[in-house]
Protein backbone atom coordinates (compact mmCIF):
# COMPACT_ATOMS: atom_id res chain seq x y z
CA UNK A 1 0.00 0.00 0.00
CA UNK A 2 1.53 3.51 -0.97
CA UNK A 3 1.48 5.90 1.57
CA UNK A 4 -0.36 9.28 1.41
CA UNK A 5 2.28 11.10 1.28
CA UNK A 6 3.80 9.08 -1.92
CA UNK A 7 0.48 9.63 -3.38
CA UNK A 8 0.42 12.83 -3.26
CA UNK A 9 4.16 13.37 -4.79
CA UNK A 10 3.32 10.99 -7.72
CA UNK A 11 0.17 13.66 -8.44
CA UNK A 12 2.31 16.46 -8.31
CA UNK A 13 4.26 14.69 -11.21
CA UNK A 14 1.23 13.87 -12.67
CA UNK A 15 0.24 17.27 -13.02
CA UNK A 16 3.77 18.74 -13.79
CA UNK A 17 3.29 16.89 -16.99
CA UNK A 18 -0.14 18.82 -18.11
CA UNK A 19 1.68 21.79 -19.36
CA UNK A 20 3.72 20.24 -21.72
CA UNK A 21 0.68 18.03 -22.92
CA UNK A 22 -1.48 20.99 -23.23
CA UNK A 23 1.35 22.61 -25.48
CA UNK A 24 1.32 19.88 -27.41
CA UNK A 25 -2.08 19.73 -28.14
CA UNK A 26 -3.31 23.46 -28.21
CA UNK A 27 -2.22 23.84 -31.86
CA UNK A 28 -5.07 21.13 -33.08
CA UNK A 29 -7.78 22.57 -31.32
CA UNK A 30 -9.86 25.61 -29.63
CA UNK A 31 -9.03 26.08 -26.46
CA UNK A 32 -12.18 25.74 -24.20
CA UNK A 33 -13.06 22.40 -26.61
CA UNK A 34 -9.74 20.79 -25.71
CA UNK A 35 -10.34 21.71 -22.39
CA UNK A 36 -13.71 20.06 -21.99
CA UNK A 37 -12.77 17.27 -24.36
CA UNK A 38 -10.32 16.39 -21.15
CA UNK A 39 -12.84 16.75 -18.51
CA UNK A 40 -14.89 14.95 -20.39
CA UNK A 41 -12.56 11.84 -21.30
CA UNK A 42 -11.41 11.87 -17.67
CA UNK A 43 -14.90 11.64 -15.83
CA UNK A 44 -16.12 8.83 -18.22
CA UNK A 45 -13.43 7.23 -17.29
CA UNK A 46 -13.39 7.47 -13.74
CA UNK A 47 -17.28 6.39 -13.57
CA UNK A 48 -16.58 3.38 -15.75
CA UNK A 49 -14.07 2.61 -13.21
CA UNK A 50 -16.38 3.41 -10.28
CA UNK A 51 -19.36 1.23 -12.14
CA UNK A 52 -16.69 -1.65 -12.12
CA UNK A 53 -16.01 -1.10 -8.51
CA UNK A 54 -19.50 -0.89 -7.64
CA UNK A 55 -19.12 2.52 -6.56
CA UNK A 56 -22.36 3.51 -4.68
CA UNK A 57 -24.17 7.03 -5.84
CA UNK A 58 -23.76 10.29 -3.20
CA UNK A 59 -26.57 10.91 -1.35
CA UNK A 60 -27.60 14.18 0.01
CA UNK A 61 -27.55 17.70 -1.10
CA UNK A 62 -25.09 18.75 1.03
CA UNK A 63 -22.12 16.05 -0.87
CA UNK A 64 -23.74 16.92 -4.03
CA UNK A 65 -22.57 20.36 -3.31
CA UNK A 66 -19.33 19.91 -2.99
CA UNK A 67 -19.16 18.06 -5.64
CA UNK A 68 -20.71 20.77 -7.80
CA UNK A 69 -18.21 23.24 -6.58
CA UNK A 70 -15.27 21.02 -6.95
CA UNK A 71 -16.58 20.41 -10.71
CA UNK A 72 -17.07 24.37 -10.99
CA UNK A 73 -13.72 25.34 -8.90
CA UNK A 74 -11.04 22.87 -10.01
CA UNK A 75 -12.33 21.87 -13.13
CA UNK A 76 -14.42 24.66 -14.90
CA UNK A 77 -12.21 27.44 -13.32
CA UNK A 78 -9.56 25.86 -13.36
CA UNK A 79 -9.22 24.31 -17.09
CA UNK A 80 -10.72 27.92 -18.36
CA UNK A 81 -7.79 29.55 -17.00
CA UNK A 82 -4.76 26.26 -17.54
CA UNK A 83 -5.82 26.12 -21.28
CA UNK A 84 -5.77 29.82 -22.32
CA UNK A 85 -2.54 29.78 -20.37
CA UNK A 86 -1.17 27.91 -22.74
CA UNK A 87 -1.41 30.62 -25.40
CA UNK A 88 0.64 32.76 -23.26
CA UNK A 89 2.90 31.40 -20.90
CA UNK A 90 5.52 28.93 -21.26
CA UNK A 91 4.69 25.12 -19.56
CA UNK A 92 7.49 25.21 -16.95
CA UNK A 93 6.54 28.23 -16.11
CA UNK A 94 3.02 27.88 -16.08
CA UNK A 95 3.40 25.04 -13.77
CA UNK A 96 5.41 27.23 -11.08
CA UNK A 97 2.74 30.11 -11.13
CA UNK A 98 0.05 27.41 -10.92
CA UNK A 99 2.04 26.27 -7.29
CA UNK A 100 0.56 29.55 -5.60
CA UNK A 101 -2.40 27.37 -5.26
CA UNK A 102 -1.36 25.61 -2.05
CA UNK A 103 -1.56 29.29 -0.25
CA UNK A 104 -4.53 29.63 -1.80
CA UNK A 105 -5.76 26.48 -0.28
CA UNK A 106 -4.14 27.17 2.99
CA UNK A 107 -6.27 30.18 3.99
CA UNK A 108 -9.53 28.55 2.68
CA UNK A 109 -8.50 25.12 4.61
CA UNK A 110 -8.20 27.41 7.75
CA UNK A 111 -11.61 29.24 7.60
CA UNK A 112 -13.59 26.20 6.13
CA UNK A 113 -11.81 23.34 7.41
CA UNK A 114 -10.68 24.33 10.60
CA UNK A 115 -7.13 23.07 9.73
CA UNK A 116 -4.61 24.66 11.78
CA UNK A 117 -0.89 24.42 11.52
CA UNK A 118 2.44 25.55 13.21
CA UNK A 119 3.73 29.39 12.16
CA UNK A 120 6.81 27.35 10.43
CA UNK A 121 4.44 25.69 8.06
CA UNK A 122 3.06 28.89 7.02
CA UNK A 123 6.96 30.75 6.55
CA UNK A 124 7.76 27.30 4.68
CA UNK A 125 4.88 28.24 2.12
CA UNK A 126 5.82 32.00 2.18
CA UNK A 127 9.24 31.02 1.24
CA UNK A 128 8.16 28.80 -1.17
CA UNK A 129 5.83 31.21 -2.82
CA UNK A 130 8.90 33.69 -2.96
CA UNK A 131 10.91 31.02 -4.95
CA UNK A 132 8.07 30.90 -7.29
CA UNK A 133 8.09 34.70 -7.76
CA UNK A 134 11.87 34.44 -8.35
CA UNK A 135 11.47 32.20 -11.14
CA UNK A 136 8.56 34.03 -12.81
CA UNK A 137 9.09 37.75 -12.13
CA UNK A 138 11.72 38.16 -14.95
CA UNK A 139 9.68 36.82 -17.42
CA UNK A 140 6.54 38.58 -16.41
CA UNK A 141 8.25 41.96 -16.06
CA UNK A 142 10.63 41.30 -19.14
CA UNK A 143 10.24 41.63 -22.56
CA UNK A 144 6.16 40.89 -23.96
CA UNK A 145 5.06 42.15 -20.66
CA UNK A 146 1.22 41.85 -21.97
CA UNK A 147 1.01 38.51 -23.26
CA UNK A 148 2.94 37.02 -20.79
CA UNK A 149 0.69 38.90 -17.95
CA UNK A 150 -1.94 38.08 -19.28
CA UNK A 151 -1.04 34.28 -19.55
CA UNK A 152 0.09 34.49 -15.42
CA UNK A 153 -3.50 36.35 -14.57
CA UNK A 154 -4.93 33.00 -16.17
CA UNK A 155 -3.21 30.73 -14.38
CA UNK A 156 -3.35 32.11 -11.29
CA UNK A 157 -7.64 32.21 -11.83
CA UNK A 158 -6.84 28.44 -12.54
CA UNK A 159 -4.67 28.26 -9.09
CA UNK A 160 -7.92 29.66 -7.33
CA UNK A 161 -10.10 27.29 -8.80
CA UNK A 162 -8.12 24.56 -7.88
CA UNK A 163 -7.72 25.88 -4.31
CA UNK A 164 -11.25 25.73 -4.37
CA UNK A 165 -11.72 22.36 -5.26
CA UNK A 166 -9.53 21.02 -3.44
CA UNK A 167 -11.41 22.54 0.08
CA UNK A 168 -14.23 20.28 -1.31
CA UNK A 169 -12.19 17.10 -2.24
CA UNK A 170 -11.57 16.84 1.43
CA UNK A 171 -15.08 17.18 2.60
CA UNK A 172 -16.15 14.97 -0.06
CA UNK A 173 -12.71 12.59 1.06
CA UNK A 174 -15.04 10.26 3.65
CA UNK A 175 -18.05 10.80 1.97
CA UNK A 176 -17.92 9.54 -1.39
CA UNK A 177 -15.42 7.07 -3.14
CA UNK A 178 -12.66 8.71 -5.14
CA UNK A 179 -13.31 6.96 -8.77
CA UNK A 180 -18.04 8.01 -8.69
CA UNK A 181 -17.10 11.49 -6.65
CA UNK A 182 -13.95 12.29 -9.14
CA UNK A 183 -15.86 10.86 -12.36
CA UNK A 184 -18.94 13.80 -11.03
CA UNK A 185 -17.13 16.30 -10.67
CA UNK A 186 -15.38 16.56 -13.79
CA UNK A 187 -18.33 15.98 -15.97
CA UNK A 188 -20.17 19.07 -13.80
CA UNK A 189 -16.92 20.94 -14.98
CA UNK A 190 -16.58 20.04 -18.08
CA UNK A 191 -20.63 21.87 -18.53
CA UNK A 192 -19.72 25.14 -18.58
CA UNK A 193 -16.40 24.45 -20.56
CA UNK A 194 -18.70 23.63 -23.63
CA UNK A 195 -21.35 26.02 -23.00
CA UNK A 196 -18.28 28.97 -23.61
CA UNK A 197 -16.94 26.76 -26.24
CA UNK A 198 -19.64 26.76 -28.15
CA UNK A 199 -20.56 30.10 -27.96
CA UNK A 200 -17.12 31.82 -28.28
CA UNK A 201 -15.02 28.57 -30.36
CA UNK A 202 -15.50 26.34 -33.63
CA UNK A 203 -15.31 23.06 -32.41
CA UNK A 204 -15.20 21.95 -36.05
CA UNK A 205 -11.93 23.41 -36.51
CA UNK A 206 -10.36 20.78 -33.79
CA UNK A 207 -7.61 18.45 -35.90
CA UNK A 208 -7.49 14.81 -34.69
CA UNK A 209 -4.53 14.16 -35.51
CA UNK A 210 -2.09 11.72 -33.79
CA UNK A 211 -0.34 14.26 -31.55
CA UNK A 212 -3.54 15.84 -30.47
CA UNK A 213 -5.31 12.18 -29.53
CA UNK A 214 -1.49 11.66 -27.78
CA UNK A 215 -1.90 14.84 -25.38
CA UNK A 216 -5.95 14.36 -24.72
CA UNK A 217 -4.97 10.78 -23.68
CA UNK A 218 -1.77 11.89 -21.46
CA UNK A 219 -3.82 14.71 -20.13
CA UNK A 220 -7.29 12.90 -19.31
CA UNK A 221 -6.36 9.51 -18.07
CA UNK A 222 -2.68 9.85 -16.35
CA UNK A 223 -2.80 13.62 -15.77
CA UNK A 224 -6.32 14.12 -14.69
CA UNK A 225 -8.55 10.80 -14.12
CA UNK A 226 -5.22 8.94 -12.19
CA UNK A 227 -4.06 11.77 -10.41
CA UNK A 228 -7.70 12.89 -9.03
CA UNK A 229 -8.02 9.53 -7.91
CA UNK A 230 -5.01 8.97 -6.32
CA UNK A 231 -5.48 12.73 -4.96
CA UNK A 232 -8.59 12.32 -3.11
CA UNK A 233 -7.54 8.90 -1.62
CA UNK A 234 -4.46 10.80 0.10
CA UNK A 235 -6.66 13.35 1.36
CA UNK A 236 -8.76 10.46 3.25
CA UNK A 237 -5.85 10.39 5.63
CA UNK A 238 -3.55 13.47 5.61
CA UNK A 239 -4.79 17.67 6.10
CA UNK A 240 -5.09 19.52 2.96
CA UNK A 241 -2.73 21.68 4.10
CA UNK A 242 0.15 18.92 4.22
CA UNK A 243 -0.88 17.71 1.23
CA UNK A 244 -1.36 20.46 -0.71
CA UNK A 245 2.57 21.75 0.73
CA UNK A 246 3.43 19.06 -1.59
CA UNK A 247 2.78 21.10 -4.74
CA UNK A 248 5.79 23.22 -4.16
CA UNK A 249 7.61 20.47 -5.49
CA UNK A 250 6.41 21.33 -8.71
CA UNK A 251 9.18 23.81 -9.44
CA UNK A 252 11.46 20.96 -9.67
CA UNK A 253 9.34 19.07 -11.90
CA UNK A 254 8.52 21.58 -13.91
CA UNK A 255 11.40 22.96 -14.94
CA UNK A 256 13.06 19.65 -16.06
CA UNK A 257 10.35 19.05 -18.08
CA UNK A 258 10.75 22.30 -19.72
CA UNK A 259 14.45 21.77 -20.33
CA UNK A 260 14.21 18.38 -21.71
CA UNK A 261 11.17 19.07 -23.80
CA UNK A 262 11.10 22.69 -24.53
CA UNK A 263 14.36 23.68 -24.25
CA UNK A 264 13.54 26.30 -21.70
CA UNK A 265 16.64 27.86 -20.42
CA UNK A 266 18.35 27.04 -16.58
CA UNK A 267 19.00 30.72 -15.88
CA UNK A 268 20.80 31.42 -12.24
CA UNK A 269 17.67 33.16 -11.46
CA UNK A 270 15.45 29.75 -12.11
CA UNK A 271 18.28 28.09 -10.40
CA UNK A 272 17.88 30.55 -7.50
CA UNK A 273 14.37 30.73 -7.55
CA UNK A 274 13.55 26.78 -7.58
CA UNK A 275 16.69 26.39 -4.79
CA UNK A 276 14.24 28.82 -2.21
CA UNK A 277 11.27 26.96 -3.41
CA UNK A 278 13.03 23.62 -2.07
CA UNK A 279 13.61 25.32 1.42
CA UNK A 280 10.13 26.32 1.37
CA UNK A 281 9.03 22.97 1.38
CA UNK A 282 11.50 21.50 4.16
CA UNK A 283 10.12 24.05 6.36
CA UNK A 284 7.11 23.15 5.84
CA UNK A 285 6.87 19.70 5.40
CA UNK A 286 9.30 19.39 8.92
CA UNK A 287 7.56 17.50 11.77
CA UNK A 288 5.87 19.29 14.22
CA UNK A 289 7.98 19.52 17.33
CA UNK A 290 5.90 18.49 20.57
CA UNK A 291 5.54 22.23 21.78
CA UNK A 292 4.06 23.13 18.53
CA UNK A 293 1.66 20.32 18.23
CA UNK A 294 0.40 20.61 21.69
CA UNK A 295 0.14 24.71 21.04
CA UNK A 296 -2.33 23.80 18.13
CA UNK A 297 -4.40 21.23 19.46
Amino acid sequence: MISPRLSAIFVIILWAFCYPLITIGIVFAPHLTFAALRALTAGAVLLLVAVCLKEPLPKGSSTWGWISLTGFGMTGLGYFGMFHAAEFVAPGLATIVANTQPIFAALLGYVLLGERQALRGWIGMLIGFAGILIVAGPQIFGGEQLSTGVGVIYVLLAALGVAAGNVAIKKLANRVKPAMAMGLQLLIGSVPLMIIALLTEQPRDLEWSTSFIFSLLGLAIPGTALAFWLWQSALRDIPLSQANVFSFLGPFFAITIGAVFFAEKLTLTVLIGVGVAAFGVYLATRPEPPGDRAALE
